[in-house]
């Protein structure tokens, strides 16, 4: 748990700037998908300001999204746009390495168009993110997985479409399995109204296909929240879930 908002941030964006430089060093490469929403908004601009920007071995970033709306690229609530403005366009990253999901496709083919784009980089069977960067939605949302939808139950395709019901809205997502293959989930919730939700997820009952955050348990890796106090209030001198 950190103090503020921008203590997490600047959290997430240090790891974020760590991992690359070690996975970068031992690897080649460092392969992360990025997450929509506020959540992310400040530690992806410190991502893009000195003195991150000049740390990071941008050669080998491999950038990916863990969902996207059914949107062009340009459009105001395109995932792609928010890490572009923030970061991405900032950053001496090559365009090869941006892989964004084609949310201005159909979504059945921008879907099977990402599943592609996975395996062409990862090989075959479940890719495995270095790490992976999750908000965590008042419903207890991750991606677009949605609570009580079909994209839950998904376990053979790496990528699918999903329905946002309150507003009909068609995604793209990252499904469950993806997720869970990750090295390392990083979770920024921050602020009063993510509290409820974050006591749901970590304290109350467990029913994942309410609360999708809870299917989140990396068989290899581990799964952290990155918080400030205000998102953690109900949380502090609690035992959580896993």
């Amino acid at each position: 748990m950190h103090p503020d908002a921008h203590a997490a941030s600047a959290a997430l964006a240090e790891s974020f700037a760590s991992q690359a430089i070690e996975a970068v060093r031992a690897r080649g490469r460092f392969s992360v998908a990025l997450t929509g929403g506020s959540g992310p908004v400040q530690a992806y601009r410190l991502l893009g300001s000195e003195p991150l920007r000049s740390r990071i071995p941008w050669e080998g970033v491999h950038l990916f999204w863990g969902d996207e709306r059914c949107v062009p690229p340009g459009h105001t609530r395109s995932n792609f746009r928010m890490a572009n403005e923030a970061f991405v366009s900032r950053v001496p990253i090559p365009p090869a390495n941006v892989h964004r999901m084609r949310g201005e496709l159909l979504p059945a083919e921008g879907a099977e168009a990402y599943a592609r784009e996975l395996a062409a980089f990862f090989g075959p069977g479940v890719p495995r993110f270095d790490l992976i960067h999750l908000g965590v939605g008042p419903d207890g949302h991750v991606a677009s997985l949605f609570p009580f939808t079909d994209a839950l139950h998904q376990r053979e395709r790496t990528a699918t479409t999903n329905l946002h019901l309150p507003l009909g809205e068609p995604r793209i997502t990252l499904t469950m399995p993806v997720l869970n293959a990750a090295g390392r989930i990083e979770l920024p919730v921050l602020g009063a109204d993510k509290a409820e939700i974050a006591w749901k997820v970590l304290r109350g009952p467990i029913d994942p296909f309410r609360f999708p955050a809870q299917f989140l348990r990396p068989g290899d890796g581990e799964a952290v929240w990155v918080m400030d106090a205000a998102a953690a209030s109900r949380l502090v001198g609690e035992r959580v879930n896993g």
